[in-house]
């Protein structure tokens, strides 16, 4: 089959090979006599003599197609016992009622039709493809007011208009644009062969056009906007000509029957391997079109706003295990912390001087006296499980600090109620990811743990198999007089764990340095201004944020006095803290927006209460917007008890971040706090816009401080690249400073896109070389230097394009009458993905004696308030039983657990409304005639009639080598045994025991 011809060619060697290899194909039947020819003429073609007819001095160039709407169609990204006071707000309420009563003026049906638009789809219209007007990804249209480049809305609904006017006119104006490339001639007959394979053929006036050259790695040019420039072909004598892919010129009049079969056999006879799986759903759902009348962000580009500086004060211990010695045996007699048993009288005071000595048997027991000495089950640098209920302060001080003595990891964690707590296998994983063998626990708490009937610990479900320690004093062993901890200054090893639970519900662990410790208590103690032997009240959990870090850290830090109120006290009496406070004279007490509220309910013109002493109220959860309706109330109610306007301190915080702002004590009472009434609909397309406050649709914010000390913040775009805010925008804040986390425990890719952010200019450049972290709050910085939060990320919904955060949508549902309809205020709002995009989901306990007409009178006055204050509907509104819910160790709703039993079916609600027709707008289109069969049909069609698809087949072997032993047997025992004599020492596997070692051979 050898062709002589070629013998005086002067071909290359790969060319000449793979025509012998095209021979031996041809030769075993594995190519057609056709398709040899049609392979070889491509590979000699570059080198036969070119016909002089073809000017070689013409301009070849490359057109790059245009991207048909099935492009975007593989690119596109979808944006993706009373009431709970944290959202009790009178003016709300009365919003809520207002919207109800123009509800009812409009005569609206519940549930309220929805708006849809009409398709305007005609069939003469299918051949055009419209101006491609969100081609760009979801991070160049976030930053779309600070390019110059980018069109604007109005441009594009104007090229929408010419592109429809030209579709019913019949134009066929070409506006394709094109990206010149030279090419040889080598490929000249490869290309010509490909010209026009998407090319759709229709009726039209012009002849279609094949100048079209559809390559993998051709690049796609945007049309430009508004302009429809036709280019000029070259023209030989009176014809005209137009270019195909390589440039050779074709005279324009062809038949179009000929240009038909020339498509036909253009088209490829496989289509490319991604059209198997594109979703034909997802091809017919409408797209939602942005607002052309929403509101944008008009500001300048915000600068990073940096705080005070953290101030050097030569009595400032080297580290916090040292302020612990210096306390523990200068002023061993001063009291640390005071418990409180259910009666409100104290239970037990612990001293510095008992912390020390008690801090030191607990470093000393888990280092010496758990396993062996040859091998002893914690070793500094390990993790350990701290495990103690809420009303015992004391044993997990003293067991936090012996952690920090031993150089030992703390992970805080809640107690396990029974073996199958909400949320429980996902702190059994962390624990698990952490390496923890041995939990530190009271005796109390070990007493009340569940056990088997043999008396010991199961093991729960998803957690490592763990020594439970307790570390009551008579279970603790003396430490020698020769024994002393190692003391050093703060350095960049961990110093404990705190966990958080992500909205999905998994649990991360955050690891905090002790250099960021001790920072982080220095900058509390500036920003707070704490001196020596300070009396502060502590309501919070005295395990995580920022009960841990006032009532456990910095208290220790400045040597004072902590009186812890448990929960369980709370419940009994809601008024304990502030008759504390009287009793105790204390400067400062840390509470949270409910504890304000109960004290409000609870509160019956009380006489001998006197708040004068207070210089700080901390409050915890001032991040939430809607905390300052409780602020407000205990000022006008307490205010005549001594209590000062500028007292109250809303703070903010995140585990990842610490203390992100707080508002600091001032002695000036005319000095206003910050506040600002928000358009909520601004707010859902990120924009501030101010309002007033007789509207009903306004959220009334109120700041939470200044920036840290030795901290810088700024605001980010939530999505895509991490760029500047402008100053009317929200955004997610990020801080700089040395107090903060430094990563999730084990994961270094979360890492990175949380911990390690570096904030850019509009223009690309970084802001800053050292990195900023993520603290999941929304908000911006206002006039000032104040920041304030209108949400978290963790609760942000983003429905159809807008955000709504689930704090509004509960305090919406909550102001609604009858408010108490909601069992103690339990409700939990989330989304749930149908249709390629987010819907709200609202599930609520209701009260015991409710019938179902009341039950769906609510549920009717829940979605119109809904829609007319947030423009949002429902999905679902579904109301559960009383108690049934899955809870929290604190009590609360766990969130991630009810959504999902709400998605596998088993919620068990006693009254649901869905209204999917309310806010599910997306609906597929009608179904149209298909132009050709579809990739999905072939596949379909080739599974039907019984052919295989696709086959995979390894790599040849390759011939068996003499030298070469192991490939001469066929059976895995022939090889073991040839093996076994030639290298018997060779090792296969390595064994390892639950400590990481070797097991004895």
């Amino acid at each position: 089959m050898a062709d002589r011809s070629l013998e005086g060619m002067a071909l290359p060697l790969e060319v000449r090979a793979r025509l012998a290899e095209l021979e031996l194909e041809l030769s075993e039947g594995d190519i057609t006599q056709k398709g040899y020819e049609k392979k070889r003429s491509k590979l000699i073609g570059a080198y036969l003599p070119q016909p002089p007819r073809v000017d070689q001095a013409l301009p070849q160039e490359r057109r790059a197609p245009v991207t048909p709407s099935s492009a975007s169609r593989y690119h596109r990204r979808r944006s993706s016992g009373s009431r709970d006071e944290r959202y009790r707000s009178d003016v709300h309420t009365e919003a809520v009622q207002a919207a109800l009563a123009k509800h009812k003026e409009r005569k609206m049906a519940v549930p309220m039709p929805s708006k849809r638009r009409s398709l305007v789809v005609q069939t003469s219209m299918d051949a055009y493809t419209p101006p491609d007007t969100s081609s760009g990804s979801e991070d160049e249209g976030s930053v779309q007011g600070d390019s110059q480049g980018t069109p604007t809305s109005s441009q594009g609904s104007i090229n929408m208009e010419h592109w429809i006017s030209q579709a019913i006119h019949g134009s066929t104006t070409s506006t394709t644009s094109s990206s010149s490339t030279q090419s040889g001639g080598s490929g000249a007959a490869h290309r010509l062969a490909d010209v026009m394979a998407q090319t759709h053929i229709e009726n039209h006036s012009a002849p279609p056009d094949v100048t079209t050259y559809t390559s993998e790695h051709s690049i796609q040019v945007e049309r430009p906007q508004g302009s429809t420039g036709s280019r000029t072909a070259p023209k030989y004598g009176n014809a005209e000509l137009m270019e195909t892919g390589d440039g050779v010129p074709v005279s324009s009049r062809v038949s179009a029957k000929i240009q038909q079969l020339v498509n036909t056999l253009k088209r490829p006879k496989r289509p490319p391997l991604r059209e198997f799986f594109v979703d034909d759903f997802e091809e017919l759902l409408e797209v939602q079109q942005p607002d052309p009348n929403q509101p944008k962000p008009e500001g300048a580009q915000m600068l990073a706003m940096r705080g005070e500086q953290l101030g050097v004060v030569t009595n400032w211990p080297p580290s916090l295990e040292a302020a612990l010695q210096r306390w523990g045996t200068i002023s061993p007699k001063a009291p640390c912390l005071t418990t409180m048993d259910t009666n409100g009288k104290p239970l037990y005071i612990l001293t510095y001087g008992k912390l020390w000595t008690r801090s030191m048997k607990v470093a000393y027991s888990i280092l010496h006296k758990l396993g062996t000495k040859q091998e002893p089950m914690v070793r500094p640098g390990d993790r350990v499980a701290l495990v103690f209920p809420n009303n015992d302060p004391a044993a997990f001080m003293a067991a936090f600090y012996g952690c920090l003595l031993a150089e030992v990891v703390p992970v805080p964690i809640e107690v396990p109620l029974t073996r199958k707590d909400a949320g429980s296998q996902q702190i059994g994983f962390l624990l698990g990811s952490c390496g923890v063998t041995v939990a530190l626990t009271s005796d109390a708490c070990h007493k009340g743990l569940p056990k088997s009937p043999t008396g010991e610990i199961p093991q729960f479900k998803g957690w490592p198999k763990l020594l439970w320690f307790v570390t009551e004093s008579k279970h603790l062993s003396k430490p020698p007089r020769d024994w002393f901890p190692h003391i050093k200054d703060a350095n960049n090893d961990t110093a404990y764990i705190e966990y958080k639970t992500c909205k999905d519900g998994s649990v991360l662990g955050v690891t905090v340095t002790r250099t960021a410790l001790l920072t982080h208590c220095q900058a509390l103690t500036q920003a707070c201004g704490y001196t020596e032997a300070e009396t502060i009240v502590n309501v919070l959990d005295f395990k995580k944020d920022v009960g841990l870090w006032h009532g456990i850290l910095t208290s220790v830090m400045n040597m004072m006095h902590v009186i812890s109120i448990p929960y369980s006290l709370m419940k009994v009496n809601p008024l304990s803290w502030i008759q504390k406070v009287c009793q105790y004279k204390a400067k400062v007490a840390c509470v949270k927006s409910r504890d304000m509220h109960w004290a409000l309910v609870a509160h019956r013109d009380q006489r001998d209460v006197n708040l004068s002493s207070l210089r700080m109220l901390i409050v915890a959860d001032g991040a939430n917007p809607w905390s300052i309706s409780s602020c407000d109330a205990f000022l006008n109610v307490f205010q005549s008890k001594g209590l000062r306007q500028e007292v109250i301190c809303p703070c903010a915080s995140s585990p990842e971040a610490l203390t992100v702002a707080i508002r600091r004590p001032t002695d000036d009472s005319n000095q206003p706090p910050g506040r600002g009434v928000l358009s909520m609909h601004g707010l859902t397309y990120g924009v501030i816009r101010v309002d007033s406050e007789e509207k009903l649709s306004v959220l009334t914010v109120q700041d939470v401080g200044l920036v840290m000390p030795g901290a810088i913040m700024c605001s980010v775009k939530p999505d895509g690249v991490p760029q500047l805010c402008r100053t009317d925008e929200i955004g997610e804040l990020c801080v700089c400073a040395v107090a903060t986390g430094t990563s999730y425990y084990g994961l270094s890719g979360m890492t990175k896109n949380t911990f390690e952010v570096f904030p850019m200019t509009s223009s690309g450049a970084p802001i800053s070389e050292y990195p900023f972290i993520r603290t999941g709050l929304l908000g911006f910085v206002g006039p000032g230097g104040l920041v304030f939060v209108v949400g978290k990320m963790d609760g942000l919904m983003v429905v159809s394009g807008r955000r709504h955060n689930a704090d509004d949508i509960v305090a919406t549902a909550l102001a609604v009458e009858p408010m108490k309809f909601v069992y103690r205020g339990r409700i939990a709002v989330f989304s749930v993905t149908v249709l390629h995009d987010e819907r709200i989901v609202i599930v609520a306990e209701q009260r015991p004696d409710s019938t179902e007409e009341d039950s769906f009178q609510w549920m009717s006055r829940v979605l119109q308030a809904i829609d007319s204050i947030h423009q949002v509907g429902v999905y679902c509104l579904a109301l559960v039983p009383a108690n049934t819910l899955p809870k929290t160790p604190l009590g609360g709703i766990h969130l991630s657990e009810t959504k999902q039993l709400f998605l596998e079916g088993s919620l068990h609600p006693c009254n649901v409304l869905m209204c999917p027709h309310t806010c599910v707008t997306n609906l597929p289109k009608p179904r149209q005639k298909q132009p050709e069969i579809g990739p999905a049909s072939v596949m379909v069609g080739n599974l039907v009639s019984g052919k295989r698809i696709a086959q995979a087949s390894g790599r040849d072997l390759g011939q068996i080598e003499d030298n070469d032993q192991a490939r001469k047997f066929l059976f895995l025992s022939e090889v073991l045994q040839w093996r076994a004599q030639t290298t018997p020492d060779h090792v296969l596997y390595t064994l390892l025991n639950c400590r990481s070692r070797c097991c004895p051979g």
